[in-house]
């Protein structure tokens, strides 16, 4: 069971193929409930019902879903999950309306199959309370509503597709799927100033040990 951090699961199976990682990642909250950061494709609530059975959590113990942006690899199953876990859900308010395809995106990236209304919009500087409290940074680029969510305690970031990582680098996602990569520097260029140790990223990665470094030294380069 891939408990990577204290109270952070990687959840296994929502992967699509060997070549194409995506991090749903769940967190332990106080009282037994836990958070779900992202919701993987369409059908990956099969393998997110799974994991939390493995670790002996009910589905209604799911109480939040937060969502760092709208593409359908995050937003895939999350309709499904709310029905599921009666879980409430969060995201920044441009994003809010895109998930709600009021209007439609019409940027880079796949679109949500489907409305979901989110209960709960957010904007930069808000808090969470989930896994011990977070932080929404908005951090516009690859899309106009994207968000981060940073535990100052632990010093982890949970990054969304602000950025990309492999073996041992971290990179911006690529262009082809970002709206404006020049905002989406900016944004990275802020949260490298915040005081990092983990860095979980969605594609590729997650880096547990000396992220910031790896966030400094990539801004240094952009």
């Amino acid at each position: 069971m891939p408990e990577i951090a204290p109270g952070v699961h990687l959840v296994e199976g929502v992967d699509p193929s060997p070549d194409f990682s995506t991090h749903v990642y769940l967190l332990k909250d106080r009282g037994g409930n836990w958070t779900l950061l992202d919701t993987g494709l369409p059908g990956s609530d099969s393998a997110i019902m799974s994991y939390l059975g493995r670790i002996g959590a009910e589905p209604r113990q799911v109480k939040k879903i937060l969502i760092t942006h709208l593409h359908r690899d995050h937003t895939g199953s999350l309709r499904r999950l709310i029905e599921l876990t009666g879980a409430r859900t969060f995201a920044h308010w441009i994003e809010s309306a895109f998930i709600a395809q009021k209007p439609p995106y019409d940027g880079p990236g796949v679109p949500p199959a489907e409305p979901v209304t989110i209960d709960e919009v957010l904007k930069d500087g808000d808090s969470v309370d989930a896994a011990g409290g977070l932080v929404a940074y908005h951090t516009p680029g690859h899309t106009p509503g994207h968000l981060v969510f940073y535990q100052p305690e632990k010093r982890w970031l949970f990054s969304g597709d602000l950025f990309f990582g492999d073996a041992s680098e971290v990179s911006l996602t690529p262009k082809e799927f970002t709206l404006h990569s020049p905002t989406a520097q900016i944004s990275a260029r802020r949260v490298a100033q915040l005081s990092i140790e983990s860095l979980f990223t969605y594609h590729g990665g997650p880096f547990l040990k000396g992220a910031g470094a790896k966030l400094r030294t990539l801004v240094t380069r952009l």
